[in-house]
């Protein structure tokens, strides 16, 4: 028997369970796949939808995962790289393509600007210090999924659209600081109450065609801001 060659872990409830939480995490690429084919076919609100279940998905398979060992139970398989496969394909790849597909920025610049936004959402989960020891992420952390939603609900002229996209993209490598929602201890309540009301607005922007009218675009914004401006706020310099 070749000694190199390893036998197979056995199958047992613990393993399977484990494994079950990989499926999970792996169902967000299947997420991104219908958001994709959403996008192709101009249906923007369902595309945004499938996206948006991608991020639910995204933002509980991590306490799964750290609740049942699963590095520990299937070390084989990296629940880290997984976790950045999908993530390319739900926040960067796929709003790409609707930002350059979209109609909502210069025609002559849209898939220049498509492309920049995958090069340098790329090379931000390649780093190995997108985040503080806190959990505050370092410079924009590529949630284009976010800032597409935005650019489609607000709809600013298109020339406004694409220095956004360009400014977003610098901002990447700035070593200004984004809070991570659900990982950040400073005013975790109110953020949580912003988070759960910014999830209602968004799911009414979207059950309105993605063009909600003035107070709901309103309310958008201002969470935007506070979402933004807390990041300024962070007590801790590690």
């Amino acid at each position: 028997m070749d000694p190199s060659h390893k036998p197979r872990p056995t199958a047992t409830p613990l393993t399977m369970t484990a494994f079950a939480v990989h499926i999970f995490t792996a169902c967000g690429a299947g997420c991104a796949l219908l958001a994709l084919i959403a996008a192709v076919g101009g249906k923007w609100p369902e595309m945004f939808l499938w996206l948006g279940i991608a991020v639910i998905i995204d933002g509980i398979d991590g306490t799964f995962a750290r609740r049942l060992r699963v590095a520990e139970v299937l070390p084989r398989w990296s629940g880290d790289v997984l976790d950045l496969v999908v993530d390319i394909l739900n926040y960067v790849f796929v709003p790409a393509y609707a930002l350059a597909a979209g109609g909502l920025l210069p025609p002559f610049i849209a898939t220049p600007l498509g492309i920049l936004i995958v090069v340098t959402g790329s090379l931000y989960f390649a780093d190995r210090w997108m985040k503080t020891a806190d959990y505050y992420f370092r410079g924009f952390p590529a949630v284009w999924n976010v800032a597409a939603f935005y650019i489609f609900v607000l709809k600013p002229p298109p020339w406004l659209g694409a220095c956004v996209v360009v400014a977003l993209a610098a901002l990447t490598f700035v070593p200004v600081h984004f809070i991570h929602p659900l990982r950040i201890a400073h005013l975790r309540a109110l953020t949580t109450a912003a988070l759960i009301l910014w999830a209602i607005l968004a799911l009414v922007a979207v059950a309105e065609n993605l063009d909600p009218g003035f107070w709901l675009a309103t309310g958008l914004s201002i969470l935007a801001i506070y979402f933004v401006g807390i990041g300024f706020l962070r007590r801790h310099h590690p």
